[in-house]
């Protein structure tokens, strides 16, 4: 096991880690907690009750952050044409053709947050599976990620705003940023709140038993606090 720093070691000494908290007060908990150098990002973790190896068992879904992410999302649209021009306009910060699908597959370029993709796209597209599929970021109807080009505006300014996307692991495990350590209390708590909400709606009918099994809230540098409330 990788030794920990002082500052970790510190943190555990203020909650008690096999308990679970209420959200608000793990709240609390992770903001006080996050004390590097640097603006943490707080994050949902969620340990899920489904066999990922069954496709009818996936989770996969958005969510609009009420408070945003406290950063700049660089969205990047495939397009090309009058769509690309469309998406340009609407504040997209790289529009993928076909040299920039080349540039993904050949070199791993993965300078963006988020990406849309309008449907006649879709065919060069998949060929970037392995490469954004495992970081969730692969355009995917049921994400709503894959628009119809008028629908473009509104995409780019969601996924801007604080749009994200939430899909299970191979370990059927969900990782979800709900925003900064800087955030004050309230938009903290709103926005992990509706991320919560969110994978809760987002429960496949084909899954027997508990759903959520585990909920942690964590920081970038700090430990895993446990949520009360999963089901």
């Amino acid at each position: 096991m990788a030794k920990r720093g002082k500052r970790y070691e510190a943190a555990l000494q203020e909650f008690d880690r096999k308990q679970d908290y209420p959200l608000e007060e793990a709240v609390r908990l992770v903001k006080r907690l996050a004390t590097a150098k640097f603006d943490e990002t707080i994050e949902v973790h969620v340990r899920l009750g489904i066999d990922p190896r069954h496709s009818d068992q996936q989770v996969r879904n958005t969510v609009l952050l009420p408070h945003g992410l406290g950063r700049r999302v660089r969205v990047l649209v495939f397009a090309e044409g009058e769509d690309a021009r469309a998406a340009e306009e609407a504040g997209a910060d790289v529009i993928a053709d076909d040299a920039v699908v080349a540039r993904i597959q050949n070199e791993g370029w993965l300078e963006f947050d988020a990406t849309l993709a309008v449907p006649s796209m879709m065919s060069r597209v998949g060929r970037l599976g392995r490469i954004l599929g495992p970081r969730g970021m692969m355009p995917n109807p049921r994400a709503g990620t894959v628009v119809q080009p008028a629908d473009l505006p509104q995409a780019i300014e969601e996924r801007k705003a604080g749009r994200v996307e939430f899909r299970n692991d191979k370990t059927g495990n969900l990782h979800v940023p709900v925003g900064k350590a800087s955030f004050d209390y309230e938009p903290l708590l709103e926005n992990t709140r509706t991320v919560i909400d969110a994978i809760s709606g987002a429960r496949p009918s084909a899954l027997k038993g508990a759903y959520m099994r585990r909920i942690v809230l964590t920081s970038t540098m700090g430990p895993g606090i446990r949520v009360g409330s999963a089901a």
